[in-house]
């Protein structure tokens, strides 16, 4: 079948690489895609919220099946597009619906989600401009530090964890009464701050059935021993050491089962991936936040574990057969380390010539901003170039996922040399 990624990251440069494996996959198509992506399909010239595009890349090379890899195109309906278009609705679209969505695109509707469905989460309330008053009244209640949450999208960026009082009531005040985030913080949740260690937990599900993926830990600060400023993520491992068999059992029984009994008893049919950021607070699973798609960096070391084929779980995914599908994952470690540009995550340096990919040794390279001037790969994006290792032990994997990122090279570059090291 011809099938249609949509995307432009290194998610979906792992996807592609996937999926060109794949015999089910006769040819591969990614809008937009990267100068990586393009290795393993053709990449179109659309963009990912050019719906009226993408139903003409759809027609003109007779997909068959439609991955949306990002939030974005999701959140705002691609998946209902579809299905109001008498020419695209019988073609499965892998990524749930507007509503199904919301479980990402409103901090809100997933905390009101949770606690109708007794997931464990942390406390919060929901507060707007108009009850500005009430919120600084919360903050003083909640104990510190304390969590602001932009309700909508808001890039990654729309999460501040404030140290006191009197910064909690200043980010509010901005967030609310100046946007500070735009139309994302026209509501935003306080939450309760939560002590322990994170990980991210992956489920693909057709609305009855699911199956969980590889899960893993992603490393969001720019600076070696996770200091600095936050970012899309500077690397990621898998599996994840302490989500041992009896914490995994807890999160399917207390989390996973109830998120997807809850969404087929609300009638909100959900097609695709589901990311749960999680703590492990003492042993105990408690979610942060529920995404509508796989994590990125994340997917750069779920992917490798997979040795099943992922054309074939994502039919499943559109058939309703999910359950008659075979994930076989790899007892192997995965380890990814992203070089990022110059500056990132502030202001960064792009079009820059990138050198030394093909001296790449036992890793497998993934894009993310990238795009090719000619033969020449040059930079587009923050995050540039994620280098992944499958390896028998961990120690031996990020080793060799850090000396291959060193064998790369473009001006300005960054990477951390610390991924994965609080596990070893």
């Amino acid at each position: 079948m011809n099938i249609l990624l949509l995307g432009s990251g290194g998610r979906e440069s792992a996807f592609a690489w996937k999926l060109a494996q794949s015999p089910k996959c006769e040819q591969l198509f990614i809008a937009p895609g990267n100068a990586g992506t393009g290795r393993h399909g053709k990449n179109l010239g659309v963009k990912i919220g050019d719906f009226e595009g993408i139903k003409q890349a759809v027609l003109n090379n007779t997909i068959n099946l439609v991955l949306v890899g990002p939030e974005e195109p999701l959140v705002k309906g691609i998946h209902d597009f579809f299905l109001a278009d008498e020419k695209l609705k019988n073609i499965p679209v892998i990524g749930p619906r507007r509503e199904g969505a919301q479980l990402e695109g409103s901090k809100d509707f997933s905390k009101q989600f949770m606690a109708r469905h007794n997931i464990p989460a942390a406390a919060s309330k929901t507060f707007t401009v108009d009850t500005l008053q009430q919120g600084n009244e919360y903050l003083a209640t909640i104990g510190l530090p304390i969590v602001l949450k932009a309700d909508g999208l808001a890039a990654g960026k729309g999460v501040l964890i404030c140290s006191s009082v009197e910064e909690a009531r200043k980010e509010l005040r901005e967030m609310l009464a100046d946007a500070k985030f735009g139309d994302a913080s026209s509501s935003v949740v306080i939450e309760q701050y939560l002590d322990g260690i994170e990980l991210s937990v992956f489920v693909v599900t057709d609305g009855t059935h699911y199956k969980i993926l590889p899960e893993a830990k992603d490393y969001k600060r720019i600076g070696e021993g996770d200091t600095g400023l936050n970012t899309g993520g500077m690397g990621s491992v898998s599996p994840v050491s302490f989500a041992n068999a009896a914490f995994m059992k807890k999160v399917e029984e207390r989390i996973i089962i109830p998120t997807v009994e809850g969404l087929k008893n609300e009638n909100i049919p959900y097609t695709g991936f589901i990311f749960i950021g999680l703590m492990n607070c003492n042993g105990e699973p408690y979610v942060i936040e529920y995404n509508c798609r796989m994590g990125d960096p994340e997917t750069e070391s779920v992917m490798p574990r997979i040795e099943s084929d992922l054309a074939d779980l994502l039919i499943g995914v559109a058939e309703g057969t999910l359950d008659q599908k075979e994930l076989v994952i790899s007892d192997k470690i995965a380890a990814t380390v992203f070089i990022v540009s110059g500056g990132y995550p502030g202001e960064y340096l792009k079009d820059k010539t990138i050198t030394g990919i093909e001296n790449v040794r036992e890793s497998t390279v993934f894009h993310g901003g990238t795009y090719l001037d000619g033969e020449t790969i040059k930079t587009s994006g923050g995050r540039v170039l994620a280098v992944t290792a499958l390896q028998d032990d961990l120690f031996t994997a990020l080793q060799q996922a850090t000396a291959d990122a060193a064998r790369i090279y473009f001006d300005g570059m960054h990477f951390r040399k610390d991924i994965g090291f609080d596990l070893l």
